[in-house]
């Protein structure tokens, strides 16, 4: 059977954001009633919660609101459960922790027993970043030995692989905040070349230290009120924040001869690069423009059929005009929805990109887009009557085309990095429960 013929579906998923949310149904609610998902600083991590407050004090920087989008559940793990040991476990880095976790709930989900599958060619496929988490490992404490594997990038995926006896390609992809996409493209990649017969593909961050917050001050590029406002004309900043989301994706016929639900079909996915011609922070619309009209041409569909776009929205000056611009280049002939969760949980960094994709998938169910927050004072700096993009200011029917409801996903990262994914989510009658 042909790729074409046989498409990448994904048949299970699991999410844990800010607020509380555990799972996907959870997660539905929130994003249907527009909840705000921030919160405060935790105070249960050592952080300098004080100096934080007061960076404003230095000439130059900006002031830091008590808030983000933070994980209750960040510190909350059974160890032995997994056939950790305890030291082992406080050892690693909280984001192992979750990934595991949030990967259990996914296979759970797709009606796999995690159990079970020890020895199967399973590819793991994850998105994360480094975060500072713990000691350093050049000193003596009670944790060294276990520092090697407790802080190794690695190890997000390999923990995962390792635990469920995983025997595929376990890689973790660090392209910053595109990173959820590129570690979706590379599962989808691998189950095409026939390197795993399916796979997991996700993405985790937990903020072992403050730093984003001390480098976002120092740029005068923080949200002065502690919110995050994507494509918002009031937006001044970002805000950062944590989550982690995982899915599983294998071959449609698979899927079918196994009884698998299916979400959505991945229709195709692809990653480049800014380039040079400026500063690798700085998004080029251009590449963007470049990236999505290949995406949408692999696809094999009209931009006009695209109903949901979740953008990556990061809510600065800078950014937002620029992304805005290459959308509605390739979709402003149709009349999308334009959202970011980002306006719910803040920026979620290499997580951001799976808790949008698992949203489009969630509203493709649901038969409704979920709303974007702060949509109702769309930034002038862009031309709105130009095209017939607009924002997703209220929970909204999602009108399929021939009983599938198509969207899309951006992400871009400070290392220059963009992805962009196109899903087709089944519509159905009845009341989906996840």
């Amino acid at each position: 059977m042909s790729e074409v013929a046989d498409p990448i579906v994904i048949t299970g998923l699991a999410v844990e954001a800010p607020g509380g949310i555990e799972t996907p149904a959870q997660y539905w609610a929130a994003l249907a009633d527009a909840r705000d998902l921030t919160g405060p600083f935790p105070r249960d991590r050592g952080w300098p919660i004080e100096r934080l407050l007061s960076l404003s004090a230095i000439e130059g920087w900006s002031e830091v609101r008590d808030a983000g989008g933070f994980l209750d559940a960040a510190a909350e793990f059974d160890p032995m459960f997994f056939g950790i040991t305890p030291r082992e476990a406080v050892a690693m880095d909280p984001q192992q922790r979750v990934a595991l976790r949030v990967a259990w709930r996914a296979l759970e989900n797709a009606g796999i027993k995690p159990g079970a599958i020890d020895g199967e060619e399973v590819g793991c496929y994850m998105g994360a970043s480094p975060t500072e988490y713990g000691p350093h490992a050049a000193e003596v404490n009670d944790y060294s030995g276990y520092r090697a594997t407790g802080t190794a990038l690695g190890a997000v995926a390999g923990r995962i692989s390792n635990c469920m006896g995983l025997g595929g390609p376990s890689i973790v992809v660090d392209t910053a905040c595109a990173s959820s996409l590129a570690a979706l493209h590379l599962a989808a990649a691998g189950i095409t070349a026939g390197e795993c017969e399916w796979a997991l593909a996700g993405a985790v961050c937990v903020m072992g230290s403050p730093g984003a917050f001390f480098e976002f001050s120092k740029n005068n590029a923080l949200s002065a009120d502690g919110q995050c406002k994507p494509y918002s004309d009031d937006a001044d900043g970002t805000l950062w924040g944590e989550g982690a989301g995982v899915v599983v994706l294998e071959r449609e016929s698979r899927a079918r001869r196994l009884g698998h639900r299916i979400y959505g079909r991945l229709l195709a996915s692809r990653v480049n690069h800014n380039g040079g011609g400026g500063p690798i922070a700085v998004p080029s619309t251009e590449a963007q423009r470049r990236l999505i009209r290949k995406t949408v041409e692999a696809a094999g569909i009209s931009p006009d059929l695209v109903g949901m776009i979740e953008g990556h929205g990061t809510a600065t000056a800078v950014g937002d005009p620029l992304e805005l611009a290459a959308l509605q280049d390739v979709y402003g002939t149709g009349t999308a929805r334009l959202g970011s969760v980002k306006s719910n949980v803040g920026h979620a960094q290499a997580a951001a990109g799976m808790l949008g994709l698992i949203k489009v998938l969630l509203s493709g169910l649901h038969g409704y887009i979920a709303p974007t927050r702060f949509a109702d004072n769309p930034t002038t700096k862009v031309d709105w009557t130009a095209s017939g993009l607009r924002l997703a200011a209220k929970l909204e029917y999602w009108q399929p085309h021939d009983g599938i409801r198509y969207g899309a996903v951006s992400s871009f990262g400070v290392s220059g990095t963009n992805a962009h994914a196109l899903l087709a989510v089944p519509a159905v009658e009845e009341e989906i429960h996840v």
